[in-house]
């Protein structure tokens, strides 16, 4: 969750009006939201074409040229599928910017807080199950475990945790790039520093993103299956729709296993450009741990909009969602839906953490794309220019 653009929509739900640090490793960790919120979607012009088949290869390669041409992206990647299940790759730049390599076509890559939409995939099918309540309270199956400043578990309800209604504070923004970027955190350590902190606000008066919502969901889920959070999401969604590329990174594992591009980051925002590839990411645990590719966030996305994953009930509740300020954002229950110059909607998530920034997700048509460069934007031109990258995709 980046500093800078996540301030934009989260100031209106904090009271004290505390400030954050500047674009941390673990700050950057995963909003995936906060960017595209902040802004409207492109403006349709009398000659876009309705919502269709996903854009040629010329329209989706100038937006990944313009994110490394004008916005000093050092590399950009795109997976695009129309509703005919054509699939398309693309990239611009280079993979590595010490040697000058090509990028890896459909390379790996951290996707931040597109992990939160797989940790409530998991919630939602043990709702489904029987073995969780969506109304419940927090209390009910890690009793006494949520208490701080104006913070009680027995208020917090677990569609509180998914919505990010619960007024909990972050924990990600009290985390700088030193702390984090060798040091290995279990999920009761980052539940513990967010309570340090006074509640932002009254569970259920309004939406806040904390990335501490999805380390207690990713408790309950291990409270309630007695497994580990990664091996209930790679029995119940990676192995069962076929990703091949997606996984939970291991305690300890800082490297990305298959081919990608190098992912760079600045601290301060105004810094140089450091190789950030190599990272522990135990500080997104259930909110951005996941280590994936475009092509199958598009396929997840996919599969969860048609039912795959979730039950008819579980996925209306998913895909009810609530306003993120005046954005237009529309954000549910570890799912977003944002408006497309071309009339309707998509639905997806996204992600930031260190290194990478991923954007995109599908229509109800059956259209698919996801946007990824391999550093976070600092400027609001670049943050519009990913955001168009997908509305190009999709609309084209």
């Amino acid at each position: 969750m980046r500093a800078r653009t996540g301030q934009n929509l989260r100031s209106s739900t904090r009271r004290d009006g505390r400030r954050r640090r500047a674009v941390s490793a673990a700050a950057a960790m995963a909003v995936g939201v906060m960017t595209l919120g902040v802004l409207a979607p492109p403006a349709a012009s009398d000659s876009a074409a309705p919502a269709a088949a996903a854009a040629g290869p010329d329209a989706v390669q100038r937006a990944l040229n313009t994110l490394v041409r004008d916005d000093g992206m050092p590399a950009a990647l795109a997976s695009v599928k129309d509703r005919n299940g054509r699939a398309r790759t693309y990239t611009a730049g280079v993979g590595d910017l010490t040697t000058g390599s090509k990028v890896p076509r459909d390379g790996q890559l951290r996707i931040g807080s597109n992990t939160k939409a797989f940790t409530a995939v998991v919630v939602l099918q043990l709702v489904g199950e029987g073995k969780i309540d969506l109304d419940a309270f927090v209390d009910t199956y890690l009793p006494g475990l949520v208490r701080g400043e104006g913070i009680d578990g027995n208020r917090i309800t677990v569609r509180h945790l998914l919505q990010h209604t619960s007024g909990l504070p972050d924990y990600g923004v009290h985390l700088d790039d030193d702390e984090i970027r060798n040091r290995y955190f279990e999920p009761r350590e980052l539940l513990d520093l967010a309570l340090d902190h006074p509640a932002d606000a009254e569970p259920g008066k309004t939406w806040g993103y904390s990335n501490t919502n999805y380390v207690l969901a990713g408790l309950i889920v291990q409270k309630v299956t007695g497994r580990p959070l990664a091996e209930e999401m790679d029995r119940r969604i990676i192995q069962r729709i076929g990703l091949r590329h997606t996984y939970f990174p291991a305690p300890g594992e800082m490297t990305v296993r298959e081919p990608h591009p190098r992912g760079y980051h600045r601290s301060p925002e105004d810094g140089p450009l450091r190789d950030f590839t190599e990272m522990d990411p135990s500080a997104g645990w259930a909110a951005g741990q996941l280590i994936s590719t475009n092509s199958d966030l598009n396929r997840f996305f996919t599969a969860l909009l048609a039912g795959r994953l979730l039950p008819a009930a579980q996925l209306a509740e998913m895909r009810t969602t609530v306003p993120v300020g005046t954005s237009g954002l529309r954000y549910g229950l570890g799912l977003t839906s944002r408006t497309l110059s071309c009339g309707g909607v998509y639905w997806g998530h996204g992600g930031d953490i260190a290194g990478y920034e991923t954007r995109g997700g599908v229509t109800d048509d059956g259209r698919a794309a996801n946007v990824a460069v391999t550093s976070i934007p600092t400027d609001e031109a670049a943050v519009r220019h990913v955001s168009e990258a997908v509305d190009t995709a999709l609309c084209g």
